[in-house]
């Protein structure tokens, strides 16, 4: 099936074709490396592994690049604070990303360039705009691109030039010669960073690393671009203008933004105490769980980030893996298959899904509808053919590469999570264990009463029990 996506520059959904063939060459903005990466870092990073991991699992040719921004005003104050160079800081939270990257099982992109190693490809970009009169050199030093030469600046974010002009009058700089203009390269300040050019001892604006690495790598005209919904304006919308008046074509075929992150309905701030790192969060969320509860959103849905979403999403993950354990402890047989149209059917559901504009919220809906058939399907009879068993494991094979979930098997998986935390129960695992003999015995007994009260005895401790054909299961409510 072809795909399909949503262009944020024609503001509708398009048949996916790139420029070359079955090549792919994709461009994502990175972090800007002065701090811990947080919730809404991996909205995006996930986003985009997902779109990577598809378009790869179609059959795609890509080569995915995603950047470092390793020198920038941020970083440089957080040195200053901290008394270190701009270099240590920027290669500590790059060591930090990488980590946080890892547990969330984010795969590297294929290039991952930082700004400053791309210093003389940034300097050649702003001659060649300086040369074509796009560019003009300050009275400080620093170089600005005019807009006012590129006629169709607006055209990515629909802004129209008075909202622009009247957002860029907040920050005010006496070299501009119009509101609008953009740093290219600035003259650097007493102890900052600096590199020789021929305006000045100075350092790239924030625009135009992009768009000299992302174009030195993959060419003038990329055939993805992504970012977070916040990038659109103004720093995609600056990279279009001087990557496209620096080449004289298109510079994206297709613009991809993921939506905004809120946490209990507010805006993500240090100041409201509500700033979340990925490295705080996955020392009380599963890793996969909040790969699932980023996932269970279009991309370029809003997602609000809440202790009751987070609940969902792990209660989400651990019935997937219930069903995939309770599918292991049978014994296959050479009778009939009824998992395996199940499961092919899902896959072409899930091809679908996707190739509708990622659409992994609608994936995700998938996957649990054939969870529920599974498990009504072994209700009626616990029995599982061969050709089932293969079914599933290619089931799982494609969630996995896709949506970067499922990855573990099922019964360590379990047994970890439901034991996660069970000291505050005040029990043990062989007191729990010793309790659910006990209610199995009274209810062969017909003694329901007793067994009642062994139910709501662990129920009010924490541990909720599941009575499936193969036995008794518990977990730990979370």
């Amino acid at each position: 099936m072809s795909i399909s996506l949503y262009n944020t520059l024609s503001k509708k959904k398009e048949p996916f074709a790139p420029l070359s063939g079955n090549k792919v060459r994709m461009y994502v903005c990175g972090v800007t490396v002065y701090d811990m990466s947080h919730i809404g870092h991996a909205r995006s990073l996930v986003v985009f592994d997902v779109i990577a991991r598809f378009l790869r699992r179609k059959g795609y040719d890509l080569t995915y690049v995603r950047n470092f921004t390793d020198v920038d005003d941020k970083i440089i104050a957080r040195a200053n604070q901290l008394g270190s160079g701009y270099k240590e800081i920027a290669q500590k939270y790059i060591d930090e990303f990488n980590i946080d990257m890892e547990t969330l099982k984010v795969k590297p992109a294929d290039i991952e360039p930082r700004a400053t190693e791309y210093i003389e490809h940034i300097i050649a970009m702003i001659v060649k705009l300086e040369s074509k009169g796009l560019a003009y050199k300050a009275a400080d030093g620093s170089v600005y691109f005019d807009v006012s030469g590129f006629r169709e600046y607006g055209k990515l974010s629909g802004r129209d030039t008075e909202e622009m002009i009247a957002g860029a009058r907040v920050d005010i700089d006496e070299n501009k010669r119009d509101p609008l203009d953009f740093a290219l390269w600035k003259k650097s300040k007493e102890g900052e960073p600096w590199w020789e050019s021929p305006w000045s001892k100075g350092r790239p604006g924030w625009h135009i690393e992009c768009s000299a690495m992302s174009t030195h790598l993959l060419g003038p005209t990329l055939d993805i671009h992504g970012g977070g919904r916040d990038l659109v304006f103004p720093h995609h919308e600056n990279e279009t203008a001087q990557s496209e008046g620096t080449y004289g074509v298109p510079f994206v075929r297709y613009w991809v933004h993921n939506g905004f992150v809120t946490v209990s309905g507010e805006k993500m701030s240090k100041s409201l105490g509500n700033f979340l790192t990925i490295r705080e969060l996955v020392k009380e969320v599963h890793p996969e769980a909040l790969r699932l509860l980023l996932v269970s959103h279009h991309y370029r849905s809003p997602i609000d980030f809440s202790p009751d979403a987070v609940q969902t999403a792990s209660q989400g993950l651990i019935r997937f893996y219930e069903m995939l354990d309770r599918v292991n402890s049978i014994a296959a047989t050479a009778g009939e298959s009824r998992i395996k149209p199940l499961a092919e059917s899902f896959e072409q559901s899930f091809d679908e899904a996707m190739s509708d504009d990622f659409n992994t919220a609608l994936a995700v809906a998938h996957i649990h509808e054939l969870t529920t058939k599974i498990n009504k399907a072994l209700d009626q009879s616990p029995a599982v053919s061969h050709q089932d068993k293969a079914a599933l494991k290619s089931v799982v094979s494609l969630i996995s590469d896709v949506l970067g979930i499922l990855e573990e098997t099922p019964g360590e998986f379990l047994d970890r999570i439901k034991r996660s935390g069970i000291g505050e129960t005040g029990l043990t695992t062989p007191e729990i264990e010793a309790l659910i003999q006990e209610r199995n015995a009274a209810r062969k007994a017909k003694d329901f009463q007793r067994a009642d009260e062994i139910r709501d005895t662990l129920k009010e401790k924490g541990i909720q029990l599941k009575d499936a054909p193969e036995g008794t299961l518990w977990e730990k409510l979370q």
